[in-house]
């Protein structure tokens, strides 16, 4: 009988998507075959990806829990995870798609890779090895790291390098994000992006902060924001909360693989002043209708 996929991942049934992710990467570079020679460390690692393959999607997961190993046998029928046309899935982190001729080998095989020219190579940056599904494909390329600021990762840059004595210059194409892998010539490069103090990048969306006063959240204001895109003007509407978010469309990094860009999400930041003079403090009573209670201020 096959192993319970929660017991495989050492997680329980209730498990966040995020709890299984972090179980799957400790797990798959612990037994991992270019990383761990011992004997069982293939079959732990094939067990460890079969049962992040299904726990880590929210449909194959409901499946899983209501009708168990079953739903996933490729010899039970034609059902969605049997045999014949197109079937999919992850392995880690990346996901597959193929389609076959009613159960024989693969006709045609499709890989979301995240923008990587060669989406055999994607396991090397995971894993630190070679592909897990072996062929002539699963082949070693030199691999080289470079850190690149936040502004030059979203807007794209070229930089000169150096490597291996020979000096060449890399277009780096808008929209990469750190992890990002891009192949040039004969070489790999993983790039590293520097983080950056007014922005917070999810993806294609940024994340920032606007300061606000109370008069003005109260009041309402015209505030100027800084996106990735230069400054831009925004209306903040009267008897705005804390915290309130406010979406500019449009106004995130460019897509790496097509076009588009995402949104820029500001986040509504209230100040509270420390320091009040007698004259705003008396002003705050009489607007609260505490003037003549007892207040501690």
């Amino acid at each position: 009988m096959a192993k319970d996929y929660y017991q495989s991942l050492g997680v329980t049934k209730s498990a966040s998507a995020d709890e299984i992710k972090k179980a799957y990467r400790k797990l798959a570079l612990q037994y991992h075959p270019d990383r761990n020679k011992s004997k069982e460390a293939d079959g732990k690692f094939k067990e460890v990806t079969k049962a992040y393959e299904v726990l880590s999607d929210a449909g194959k997961k409901q499946t899983y829990d209501q009708y168990g190993h079953s739903a996933f046998d490729p010899s039970a029928g034609s059902g969605p995870f049997g045999q014949g046309g197109q079937q999919g899935g992850r392995y880690g982190p990346f996901t597959y798609s193929y389609t076959t001729n009613g159960g024989g080998p693969a006709e045609g095989f499709d890989f979301d890779s995240g923008g990587f020219s060669d989406p055999f190579d994607i396991f090397e940056q995971f894993f630190g090895g070679a592909n897990p599904f072996g062929g002539a494909q699963a082949r070693r390329r030199q691999t080289y790291s470079l850190t690149i600021d936040f502004k030059d990762a979203v807007h794209g840059a070229e930089k000169k390098v150096t490597i291996g004595g020979k000096t060449q210059n890399i277009k780096i194409p808008a929209g990469v994000d750190n992890g990002s892998r891009m192949r040039f010539g004969d070489f790999d490069v993983v790039f590293e992006v520097k983080g950056n103090p007014k922005f917070k990048r999810e993806g294609n969306d940024i994340i920032s902060e606007q300061e606000l006063s109370f008069a003005d959240a109260a009041l309402g204001i015209e505030a100027e924001v800084e996106t990735i895109h230069g400054k831009l003007k925004i209306r903040i509407p009267s008897g705005t909360q804390p915290n309130t978010v406010i979406r500019l469309g449009g106004k995130g990094v460019p897509n790496l693989r097509g076009s588009g860009h995402g949104d820029h999400y500001v986040r509504i930041k209230l100040v509270v002043p420390k320091n009040l003079t007698s004259r705003q403090k008396e002003l705050l009573r009489e607007f609260e209708g505490t003037k003549n209670k007892k207040t501690w201020f």
